[in-house]
């Protein structure tokens, strides 16, 4: 519900006055009985869906909530999704979409489209390895309206890879750039010495031995001496949401 369809409710008398106050001041937020209380207002308001983080939650609350945020918007973007929870899921609803990685998907009811905004979000991975969280990256952004590219397997191991798409690059010119790493975490700092475009460092948990877990990654690209932002480890949903917001934006600016 929004602002606009609460007053022309209240207008054609179908809710008085303190039931039309009552619900703009509650607006955007459901209540799933006792457990949540999610944001279906949130996409409205800031442009970035609101997304279930499906870890850490029991699986007959999981699948209530993304319900409700399914019946309310249409589509809901599910994040950090085991094999366990991904098959309760798919028992529950009749429509899953998923990537190239089964830990995050879209539940949605069939019916509802993603709307198509025209930013240009490229994606590009060191190893196959960061795949699956360049993955909930690249659909963050795809639900959020944007075109999406990808390039997979060009870390700096093997530095002409990357040379070899570089040109792909520069052809797309995309709005933002997502670069997902694990290991030393360099690839983000050789992207962004190269490609006119906002580059998103996205650190990976993998590798192993003393920078393990990703800390490597994440020190490395904050202390990159390219131009470029930093999200946290593993933080897929951040990265793809910020870099769709920039294209959007920018897409805006083109319309004009």
């Amino acid at each position: 519900m929004d602002i606009q369809k609460i007053l022309k409710q209240y207008r054609a008398g179908e809710i008085d006055l303190t039931a039309a106050e009552e619900n703009i001041r509650s607006m955007g937020f459901l209540a799933v009985s006792d457990i949540a209380k999610i944001d279906t207002y949130r996409c409205k308001r800031t442009g970035v869906p609101e997304a279930v983080l499906a870890e850490g939650k029991k699986t007959k609350d999981l699948i209530k909530i993304v319900r409700a945020q399914m019946e309310s918007n249409g589509r809901v973007l599910v994040t950090r999704v085991s094999k366990k929870k991904l098959k309760a899921l798919q028992s529950e609803f009749e429509f899953i979409e998923n990537g190239k990685s089964a830990s995050v998907c879209i539940v949605h009811d069939g019916k509802t489209k993603r709307k198509e905004n025209g930013g240009l979000v490229a994606f590009i991975s060191a190893g196959t390895a960061d795949i699956s969280v360049l993955e909930e990256a690249k659909m963050t952004a795809e639900e959020m309206g944007c075109q999406t590219i990808e390039i997979y397997d060009v870390g700096v191991a093997g530095y002409q890879r990357l040379f070899l798409e570089a040109d792909k690059l520069k052809d797309a010119k995309p709005d933002a750039v997502v670069v997902a790493a694990g290991r030393e975490g360099t690839l983000p700092t050789v992207v962004a010495g190269i490609i006119d475009a906002p580059v998103i460092g996205l650190p990976v948990s993998t590798g192993y031995g003393a920078g393990k877990s990703g800390q490597a990654a994440l020190l490395s690209m904050l202390q990159s001496c390219s131009v470029i932002s930093v999200v946290n480890i593993d933080a897929g949903f951040v990265a793809g949401a910020y870099a769709a917001r920039i294209a959007n934006r920018m897409e805006k600016l083109r319309r004009k």
